[in-house]
């Protein structure tokens, strides 16, 4: 049951929305509520731009009440509530021409839909035919690209195939020579990563021994060197492979170049036999955006024509390059074994003065331990000290408790209290000193123990390093590759 002066709330208070295109205005359906409705607020519930004047001429008169009325009068006229109407909805409703008018809209939109419907199916059709002339037309001139292509490829790989098989003789000449190098360099491998392993493992050293020294200095050294070797054999590998032995380059470039046309001929040729019915036809969406080409027609062609002319080109000797080789082993294998044996001596010198820090932290800590104990008996006894030192206090501190019992005028402050206060004072002061005395001497204690700790991590640290220098590193640096091996001869 809804209370005097609330408003009700029906199904249809909240209409279906209408196009805006035919929405009156609210203005427009002010004539038709004006007059039914004078007693409703109108601007003040919905704000509305017009007013009934009725409403307010009546409202202004409720403060000015006669004075002359009667009290009932007056109270049953101030508890009258404003006449609200149930159908909330009223000004929501809209007028006949907006009912004809939305009608008369639909109606044109359905013909201009029809319309444009038609049209458009009339122009995909055509649209659809020309297409389908024009896809068939561009698929043929790609088939036909692709052939020519595919002829291309042919030629050139043809040619690439005679001037491979010319180049074979003139590779197996200079095969030894360039094993030789490459197993010198590969030996250069050992000593490099031996050097790096022992770098690796000092690095494993903890607090104060991590240092830089005159081990590690030289370990850089030596795998500085022994890059530096392996650089110097690199470019005169690439030069024999790359210059005076021009024809094991040319072949390795004409045997890529032939990998290459065979692969593209392959691919083109699948290309060019691929219709709409074959297998393996579908969709990759966004391959047509994708530029994936690095050359052109006439870079792509020089580039094989180069390579011809290089390969019938170059065709000469390499004693040069080979003494030159020869030379560049015999000095890499005498530089890294000179430094080979100053890192040796780096690690003797390191490894005893290692040792002979390690046993003097041992004799410090044998002495600090020494002192910790004599400590720790000196707290034993200061607190012996202050137990006994106690007992006198408490003696003495019974004896002034006893004596404020004495009656009357016996209460006397003669020289026995005088003197047992003084030593209460006394014996007190002692106890504070010898606390004071305790507190140092148990300070002193954790000093102690803070540098036997250090000494001991310190010591921990050296056996740590000496184990890293001479258990591992030195045990690896044993065995160094021979000379004959550095030169390539094994």
């Amino acid at each position: 049951m809804e209370l005097l002066g609330s408003t009700l709330t029906a199904t249809y208070a909240h209409p279906r929305p209408t196009p805006t295109s035919f929405l009156p205005a609210i203005s427009t359906m002010a004539s038709s509520y004006r007059d039914r409705f004078p007693h409703y607020n109108l601007t003040h519930s919905l704000s509305l731009p017009w007013r009934p004047s009725t409403y307010y001429k009546a409202a202004s008169n409720w403060p000015t009440l006669d004075p002359y009325c009667t009290r009932s009068q007056r109270v049953s006229e101030s508890t009258m509530l404003p006449f609200v109407s149930n159908r909330t909805t009223l000004f929501t409703r809209y007028t006949p021409d907006d009912w004809y008018r939305s009608n008369l809209t639909n109606f044109q939109e359905s013909s201009t839909s029809r319309h444009n419907s038609e049209r458009r199916r009339v122009d995909t059709s055509r649209l659809i035919q020309d297409k389908y002339q024009q896809t068939r037309k561009t698929q043929a001139d790609s088939t036909q690209n692709l052939g020519e292509r595919v002829n291309d490829i042919g030629f050139w790989k043809s040619e690439i195939i005679h001037e491979l098989d010319a180049m074979i003789g003139e590779t197996n000449e200079l095969t030894d020579i360039k094993k030789r190098l490459e197993r010198a360099l590969m030996e250069t491998e050992a000593p490099l990563q031996v050097a790096r392993e022992c770098l690796f493992h000092r690095e494993k050293r903890m607090g104060i021994d991590l240092v830089h020294d005159e081990v590690e200095k030289e370990l850089l050294t030596e795998v500085d060197i022994i890059l530096c070797c392996q650089e110097r054999m690199k470019l005169y590998l690439d030069k024999a492979i790359a210059h005076l032995a021009a024809n094991r380059a040319t072949q390795h470039e004409l045997e890529k170049d032939l990998s290459d046309k065979q692969s593209a001929y392959r691919i083109d040729d699948k290309c060019h036999h691929l219709r709409n019915t074959s297998d393996g036809v579908s969709y990759f969406r966004g391959v047509e955006r994708v530029d994936a080409t690095v050359s052109v027609p006439e870079s792509w062609a020089k580039f094989t024509d180069d390579n011809i002319l290089r390969s019938q080109s170059e065709r000469a000797a390499s004693a040069k390059l080979r003494d030159d080789i020869q030379n560049l082993l015999v000095v890499t294998a005498n530089e890294m074994w000179n430094q080979f044996n100053k890192v040796n001596l780096a690690f003797t010198n390191r490894i005893a003065e290692t040792a002979d820090a390690k046993n003097k932290i041992q004799t410090h800590l044998a002495k600090t331990l020494q002192e910790i104990f004599q400590t720790e008996m000196t707290i034993e006894s200061i607190k012996k000290a202050i137990v006994e030192k106690s007992a006198f206090l408490k003696v003495a501190q019974t004896r002034l408790d006893e004596r404020t019992r004495r009656p009357n005028i016996e209460l006397c402050r003669d020289m026995a209290q005088l003197r047992l206060v003084n030593e209460v004072y006394e014996v007190d002061d002692t106890i504070q000193t010898l606390q004071q005395r305790l507190r140092d001497a148990e300070d002193t204690l954790q000093s102690l123990a803070h540098t036997k700790a250090t000494l001991e991590h310190d010591l921990a640290l050296k056996a740590n390093s000496l184990y890293i220098d001479q258990d591992k590193c030195m045990s690896m640096r044993r065995s160094f590759p021979s000379t004959l091996r550095l030169v390539g001869f094994c």
